[in-house]
């Protein structure tokens, strides 16, 4: 039974991270640009107040750890913080170390290089530890990606009012 309660309660964790996370995208969407400026306010109230209530709820399981345990739980958050730190000034890098990270937590086969010392500390993590670590760079890959979207068709949006603006001209 004390297994099961700490499962569930992980899966709890798991699913307030996925609403929020649902949330911040819905809030980001290239949908809510072609919305009715009223339409969009009381969408991000209602957004900003479901963020709000989701955060107020705190689930944690804790991990027993050993000394070596919390050290490389340390290390390897340290990694992965000082890539995101990074990640605005170059976000293609960012995004190849961050796979590179991903790739050494995975038992698949990654698309990409492994960075060895980063799979070395996560090894000597608690196997709660390994799962999180896993789902946060997940998480943040995901994120990228969703950003990367978004750049791109603002992009695209940006050439065709240029380009309308020199048709109008010619």
């Amino acid at each position: 039974r004390v297994e099961a309660f700490r499962d569930a309660a992980s899966a709890m964790e798991q699913e307030k991270e996925i609403l929020l996370e649902m949330i911040h995208n819905i809030q980001n969407s290239q949908d809510m640009r072609h919305i009715s400026e009223g339409e969009r306010e009381e969408l991000n109230l209602t957004a900003n107040r479901l963020m709000g209530r989701t955060l107020t709820v705190e689930v944690s399981v804790e991990t027993i750890r050993n000394a070596q345990q919390q050290e490389s739980l340390l290390h390897a958050t340290k990694m992965i913080d000082e890539i995101v730190n990074k990640l605005l000034d170059d976000l293609e890098d960012a995004k190849i170390r961050l796979m590179s990270l991903y790739g050494a937590c995975t038992s698949d086969v990654p698309a990409g290089p492994i960075d060895q010392k980063f799979q070395s500390v996560v090894i000597g993590c608690a196997i709660e530890d390994q799962k999180k670590i896993k789902r946060r760079l997940e998480t943040l890959l995901r994120n990228l990606e969703n950003s990367e979207k978004s750049i791109t068709l603002l992009e695209h949006q940006k050439t065709s009012v240029r380009q309308s603006c020199n048709n109008k001209h010619d």
